[in-house]
């Protein structure tokens, strides 16, 4: 759940993805006048407890506030209503209206403001963060057997350039140093200008080049068999405002389940990005515990987290969706066997992340400071600051003077 929103009394909570965080901000500004006061819940399906999560979260923010507005968006909800339906001031919006002011406003009429109270009780709100979250995709057109955020996002969709670039310069106006472009499946960003293909590694080159009050630039999360990486990786090794760390979307090391889960990508193709992109570093998405994962293939994961030096790994067991094929594939795999896997790979990156961070002791590097002198450096490693209280979002040259568990610690150059 991302980190309030206090204008004109609109309250956005949200769970799961980036590009959630982005659209709840969205929601947020086209609410602002159209309506005096509402909550609204964007929620997530990505697992079972992601849904089960968002779902008891509802319910307990509805009782806390029984007279105002709920609106529950996002793929929970678009999955299935009946968690809400019994909750008499909850409002479910489609995900294909999530963005649409009136349907908002229509699911709002029975309600009467006047005699609402001013004050709204809202547990961890969404708050604003130091860096700048950009959406340039939404959907997905691939057929990942695990996968149910596609059949609730729809196929995939490249926003305008002219849109996506109007977006950064108002976060770099904002005061934004940093711009992080988000999607379901950014990758796979393509739109045509005179006639030729513009793809995400074109968009990013323009960007960096039609902004240049851009401090740094990522990606949030790039598929391994999109040919785009290597372009991605050039241009990280060309301009220094481009951060050098690439969040991978693996799902699993071995082939055997890879192709289960119709993944496009193998073993060895992540071997070669890796091999390429020197002085660049990665995290990965690793589903343990897929339909059909023995021992022995969960350890080909485990030796390619050897090989390729994973830095840090959001690993989560698998949680069969309903829908999808995996959900009815032959041998599933027990849930503690998936949360003793998660521990097992979850560690193996902590030791790289170890490694790596040894290894730059007494180094200087580039900190974008996010809260009370808690920041992060270009390879998306924490860092405390110590010294004087340095403003949020501000980039600084810091010298590393230590570890204190997954923080560097650094002082000013």
């Amino acid at each position: 759940m991302q980190a309030e929103n206090n204008k004109n009394y609109i309250r956005t909570v949200t769970f799961g993805c980036r590009l959630n965080a982005v659209e709840s901000e969205k929601i947020a500004e086209m609410l602002r006048g159209a309506l005096p006061r509402a909550i609204v819940v964007n929620t997530c399906a990505v697992t079972g407890e992601a849904e089960r999560q968002s779902a008891q979260y509802v319910r307990r923010v509805a009782r806390e506030n029984p007279t105002t507005p709920i609106f529950i968006t996002g793929c929970a909800a678009t999955h299935d209503t009946r968690a809400y339906d019994k909750i008499p001031n909850a409002r479910v919006v489609h995900n294909s209206e999530k963005l649409n002011q009136d349907a908002y406003v229509r699911a709002a009429a029975d309600f009467d403001f006047a005699t609402q109270p001013d004050e709204i009780h809202v547990s961890n709100p969404d708050t604003p963060m130091s860096k700048q979250f950009i959406q340039i995709q939404n959907g997905c057109n691939h057929e990942c057997t695990y996968c149910i955020t596609r059949l609730l996002r729809g196929p995939s969709i490249s926003l305008e350039y002219a849109d996506i670039l109007a977006d950064v310069r108002l976060a770099v106006q904002n005061g934004y140093a940093e711009i992080v472009l988000t999607g379901v499946d950014s990758a796979s960003y393509h739109r045509i200008y005179d006639g030729k293909p513009f793809l995400i590694s074109d968009l990013c080159r323009k960007l960096l080049a039609d902004v240049p009050e851009i401090r740094r630039l990522r990606l949030s999360s790039t598929d391994p068999a999109s040919p785009e990486i290597y372009k991605i990786i050039d241009l990280i090794h060309e301009n220094e405002r481009m951060m050098p760390h690439m969040h991978l979307s693996m799902q699993s090391g071995s082939d055997e389940i890879l192709r289960t889960m119709r993944r496009r990508h193998t073993a060895q193709m992540v071997r070669d990005i890796v091999a390429y992109a020197d002085g660049i570093t990665f995290s990965w998405d690793i589903i343990c515990g897929f339909p059909g994962e023995t021992d022995e293939l969960f350890a080909e994961t485990l030796n390619l987290v050897a090989d390729t030096k994973p830095i840090k790994i959001h690993a989560f067991p698998y949680s069969p969706r309903p829908g999808t094929p995996a959900a009815t594939m032959p041998n599933q795999v027990p849930k503690n066997t998936s949360k003793q896997r998660v521990k097992a790979i979850t560690n193996a990156a902590t030791c790289n992340r170890k490694d790596f961070m040894n290894a730059h002791l007494g180094q200087f590097v580039t900190v974008l400071v996010e809260n009370d002198n808690l920041g992060r450096t270009a390879h998306d490693i924490s860092v405390r600051i110590m010294g004087e209280s340095i403003p949020n979002r501000t980039i600084c040259d810091c010298k590393i003077i230590g570890i204190d568990g997954e923080n560097f610690v650094v002082t000013m150059k």
